[in-house]
């Protein structure tokens, strides 16, 4: 690998976030949507071209003036290798207001903006276990903080008994490599690791 470089997802090009999901795979179905579908929605009534379009409006790739994005994009030199989602946890309605693994045990207002997240930690197929998905971690963190958050949360899975499914949220070295800690162990397979600003 050449040298890491990751910026805001509005100045990539949706070619280059397309390249990244790939055609084959959970990327390539799930397209960054299963934590920002809103109450009533239900993932396999979208189909894969709405989820498309869902993400390159969210992203507002191509539009490089742009003062929001929701996520970040890795380049090894000129290629597109990795994604990572990055946002006010109010924007991921799926993960605010459908699942509960992350509040478990958690006496906390889910809807502050000044709390971030990250639901999404994702490299490309051949570019997998080169320490892209820590390299995109710090990033977050990085990113999140320059915009003003408060603090970040991350919801990885433990290695034991992951499946790749699973694997999209990042993994528990990735965020502690970061400066994260875990706060709270909601289930057998997930905890919520954070860092405060």
């Amino acid at each position: 690998m050449t040298e890491l470089r990751i910026v805001p997802a509005n100045e990539a090009t949706w070619d280059d976030l397309a390249a990244i999901f790939g055609s084959r795979g959970e990327g390539s179905r799930c397209l960054c949507q299963r934590y920002r579908l809103a109450p009533g929605e239900a993932f396999g009534n979208f189909p894969v071209a709405e989820r498309a379009a869902r993400l390159r409006e969210q992203t507002e790739c191509e539009n490089p003036t742009s003062d929001t994005t929701s996520g970040l994009v890795a380049y090894d030199g000129d290629e597109p290798v990795g994604w990572c989602a990055v946002a006010p946890r109010p924007h991921h309605d799926g993960l605010v207001r459908v699942y509960r693994v992350p509040w478990d045990g958690r006496e906390e207002d889910r809807a502050d903006a000044g709390i971030w997240a990250v639901t999404c930690v994702f490299a490309r197929a051949g570019h997998r276990r080169m320490g892209i998905s820590h390299a995109l971690v710090r990033a977050a963190v990085d990113h999140a903080r320059a915009r003003g958050a408060r603090a970040l949360e991350g919801y990885p899975t433990r290695p034991a008994g992951a499946i790749e499914q699973d694997l999209h949220v990042g993994t528990i070295a990735a965020f502690a490599g970061a400066g994260f800690t875990q706060v709270a162990a909601p289930s057998k397979r997930r905890v919520v690791m954070r860092i405060d600003f």
